[in-house]
């Protein structure tokens, strides 16, 4: 992932509830809130520096836990996956040639692919 905040967003998302209750608040303000340290410092009641610290600390928890189990990685990889297969099933459905079974077929797996109900 190339982006730093939708990387932050994505630990988030996935590790989140592994961190402290502090670290989650604190993290969560500033990746996706946008606090400064010294606005999150100022609603904790606590340092600057105590603020930094416990952030540091979540983000190497899950950066760690990322490095550890690959989630996201494979997340992504999965979702790149899926869209491939939905544009090969839809070329697939424009095929001068295609008979209306297939078409049935295709669309069937289009709706796998969203996660919507098959009806075959």
């Amino acid at each position: 992932m190339e982006d730093a905040t939708l990387t932050n967003t994505m630990l988030f998302d996935f590790f989140g509830e592994l961190l402290t209750e502090k670290q989650q608040e604190y993290y969560d303000l500033y990746h996706n809130e946008d606090l400064s340290l010294s606005e999150i410092a100022s609603i904790a009641g606590i340092s600057k520096q105590g603020v930094y610290d416990i952030i540091t600390r979540a983000e190497k928890k899950l950066n760690e836990l990322e490095q550890k189990t690959g989630i996201i990685k494979k997340w992504v990889q999965n979702k790149e996956g899926l869209l491939k297969a939905e544009e090969l099933v839809n070329e697939l459905k424009s095929r001068e040639n295609s008979d209306s079974r297939i078409i049935e077929i295709a669309d069937e797996l289009i709706k796998v692919l969203k996660g919507e109900q098959c009806s075959l």
